[in-house]
């Protein structure tokens, strides 16, 4: 199994060695969910201290009001990275006051949508526009749905590894073009073993019921609170989860082919009416509602387990700086947030997916068709409700295999990959993280997932108690590191000049709302 993996591999290191693997860039973005002091979820305002969630670079709001987002910059040694993230947490924390950071995925207690507060940008257009496209998603998916907190992995190869891959294939065509099918080479096979991810990282097997708002559920009952699937991983990637669950019904699928399909796929769903949010309504007297009525609002809408990104330059489309400049780098975004981890991610989990995503980057990666598609989904579906329930089999080209199998597999394939990614470091940390998840294959009981459910047990904990026990732990922990002067210093002038940007911007508008959005979507 992955022969032409390791071809492609032992070529590239006859040519370059192992360098040509090492140095890509690394990145992270952390999903909080602001905890008021009664365990509910915040209802005050972002903090202004944190600065604008409009501007900031590195600190701002996801779907509500209360979930922050925090996103480090590029980084070539994920060790780096890591320590960002720590910083921005160290920063924030001490501004809360008494609310806290929720320490896993799936919220806590939730007090049905009017608990949920929309997040603001304020008052210019792009501010707007960002608050009417979350409005319209609790109209569309509900507001409960959008609270669910992950991690994203962002990662590029180095630049200087796609000449070396375009010679070794002998192909012809212009280099920004090869890096683009390179990237999504790696994104279908992503998607094939992508399951691995909710086995290993996946810490969500248990929610709160006030999640679920009554719903009726096939989980097992954990206490009057708490509700759970015995060998569940992550249920944030389950059908309860971020899904984009109107899409099958409206008959668009996203292609994943080749940056063209993908474009042509994306852009027709976000211009193909849908008669269920047509029902909705855009702009009813004076109130927007969603920003239009078509199966995705804008390109973000559409979810998926890794995107092929291109930073927008300005206002500019998703998928005009895809067409324009092709894919710059790729955004894993099936990490569960960890809760035994004060900043949410560990260090061996960014070691192994960027093992795992240079893997997928080499290995041959035909085109998915609609069965394998079904298939995929299938997996992904199975391991993220039943992953540790000892047989699963899951479904590979076309024929059962175990997940033990398969995955014993990939992480075999990752050892070479490992190894070269560990040239030059004494302490091994790519092999010492793949041993770590081949341990977690050995025993399921060494997973997050199972981990949770365990400290549950032995703390006669429901989800919500277990929950804010780690997220006091945590903020504890963070608050005894005080940022130094001179970075707190720093972090402070960011965040004024963010508010001051916010206000430029709201000063230099000249169109109305609707002329606004009528020309962002006639770009390209």
């Amino acid at each position: 199994m992955y022969r032409s993996f390791r071809t492609r591999l032992n070529r590239l290191l006859d040519a370059a060695g192992p360098q040509a693997l090492q140095g890509g860039l690394k990145g992270l973005e952390r999903e909080a969910l602001r905890v008021a002091a009664d365990g509910h979820i915040a209802q005050t305002p972002h903090p202004a201290a944190l600065g604008s969630a409009l501007t900031h670079p590195w600190i701002t709001t996801d779907y509500s009001e209360a979930l922050l987002e925090f996103v480090t910059p590029p980084q070539a040694q994920a060790a780096d990275c890591l320590r960002w993230l720590d910083e921005i947490h160290r920063f924030v924390l001490p501004r809360l006051g008494d609310e806290r950071l929720w320490s896993g995925s799936m919220p806590c207690v939730v007090d049905g949508e009017a608990g949920i507060p929309i997040a603001c940008y304020g008052q210019s257009n792009a501010g707007r526009m960002k608050h009417v496209y979350r409005v319209g998603l609790g109209h569309r998916y509900g507001k409960v749905m959008q609270v669910i907190a992950g991690v994203h992995f962002n990662f590029s190869l180095p630049e200087a590894l796609w000449p070396l891959l375009r010679d070794l294939d002998g192909s012809q065509i212009a280099l920004p073009a090869f890096v683009s099918d390179g990237y999504f080479r790696l994104a279908r096979n992503l998607q094939r073993v992508g399951w691995l991810i909710p086995y290993l990282f996946g810490a969500s097997p248990a929610v709160c019921r006030s999640f679920l708002a009554g719903r009726p559920s096939d989980l097992d009952e954990w206490d009057d609170g708490s509700l759970y699937r015995p060998f569940a991983t992550s249920l944030r990637m389950s059908r309860i989860g971020y899904q984009n669950k109107k899409e099958k019904t409206c008959g668009v699928n996203v292609s994943y082919d080749n940056l063209e399909s993908y474009i042509r796929s994306l852009s027709r769903a976000i211009n193909t009416p849908c008669p269920q949010y047509e029902d909705i309504g855009v702009c009813v007297d004076g109130e927007w509602r969603q920003l239009n009525a078509n199966i995705l609002q804008i390109e973000n809408e559409y979810y998926s387990t890794m995107r092929p990104k291109q930073p927008p330059i300005g206002n500019e489309k998703v998928i005009c700086a895809l067409a324009r400049r092709g894919v710059r780098y790729v955004e894993l975004r099936s990490l569960d947030v960890d809760p035994f981890e004060p900043c949410g991610v560990s260090l061996e989990a960014m070691y192994f997916a960027e093992a795992l995503l240079a893997f997928c980057a080499l290995e041959d990666s035909p085109r998915i068709g609609m069965q394998e598609r079904l298939d995929l989904n299938t997996n992904l579906e199975l391991v993220a409700n039943s992953g540790r329930e000892p047989g699963l089999l899951l479904r590979r080209l076309g024929r059962d295999i175990s997940l033990q199998d398969w995955a014993a597999a990939v992480l075999d394939a990752l050892q070479p990959i490992c190894e070269v990614l560990d040239s030059g470091h004494d302490d091994q940390p790519y092999a010492h993280a793949l041993q770590l998840q081949r341990a977690k294959l050995a025993n399921p009981e060494l997973t997050p997932s199972a981990r949770v459910l365990r400290e549950m047990a032995r703390s006669e904990s429901g989800f919500f108690d277990y929950g804010w026990r780690l997220a006091e732990a945590h903020a504890r922990s963070l608050c005894r590191r005080p940022l130094p002067r001179a970075r707190d210093v720093e972090f402070r002038a960011l965040a004024e000049r963010s508010i001051g940007e916010q206000a430029a911007i709201e000063a230099a508008d000249e169109l109305d709302f609707a002329r606004y959005l009528q020309n962002y979507f006639a770009q390209c």
